[in-house]
């Protein structure tokens, strides 16, 4: 599903990234844990197509990444990959529906289609009774599937998540872990996520440990 070859990244004189290389199959959970300052997010974020290395290849679903333009790469992160943050980043003037929607929208798809996508992810996710509630009627928890729901509406290829739990109480922060083992098993999702959480790191496919910007053997 990813292969990542010799990723570098560097700001100003600090080289973040020395060289990355990476498999990820499709249908698995990776975890990426390391100290703080290890490269774990610029290294999520290029896998995401959300920033470009110094050097390097990238390829996603069997796709070059990064020999795309602007706006073929902006098309293709739309509907090949899904995000989701450790906040959350619901727009607060729309309904949990709507928030779910809007990528749906950006892909092109008709209001009936995205709306039934919609509403059979938030049913999924236990948050039925919930689409008309907008991000601040909603707790934690419920914000986050909100926002897991929004990166499975157009059904990614692989799901990227940086510390996706770390706002969350444990019971929530366990819910939250249990949706994305389930998200593998039931869907042959492909989900790469940087965590602190070693317990949770310790139940995935893989642990990618990283530091001082390399991964450790």
């Amino acid at each position: 599903m990813i292969h990542a070859k010799n990723i570098t990244k560097s700001f100003g004189e600090l080289q973040v990234l020395k060289g990355i290389d990476l498999h990820i199959p499709k249908g698995k959970l990776y975890s990426i844990v390391g100290p703080s300052g290890a490269g774990k997010t610029t290294l999520l974020q290029i896998l995401g197509t959300l920033s470009k290395p110094d050097t390097g290849e990238l390829s996603i679903n069997g796709q070059d990444a990064f020999s795309l333009n602007e706006k073929k790469m902006s098309a293709f992160r739309n509907r090949q990959i899904g995000f989701v943050f450790q906040f959350h980043y619901l727009l607060p003037e729309f309904t949990a529906l709507e928030n779910v929607c809007i990528p749906a929208f950006i892909a092109k798809k008709s209001k009936k289609e995205a709306e039934k996508k919609a509403k059979d992810l938030l049913g999924f996710l236990g948050l039925t009774d919930r689409l008309t509630h907008k991000p601040t009627e909603l707790s934690g928890g419920e914000r986050q599937r909100v926002a897991v729901a929004r990166a499975l509406i157009n059904d990614p290829a692989v799901m990227f998540a940086d510390e996706p739990s770390g706002n969350l109480d444990s019971q929530n922060r366990k819910d939250l872990h249990d949706l994305f083992f389930s998200l593998r098993d039931k869907f042959d999702q492909t989900l790469v996520i940087v965590t602190h959480d070693e317990n949770f790191a310790s139940q995935s496919d893989k642990i990618i440990r990283m530091r001082d910007g390399i991964i450790e053997a």
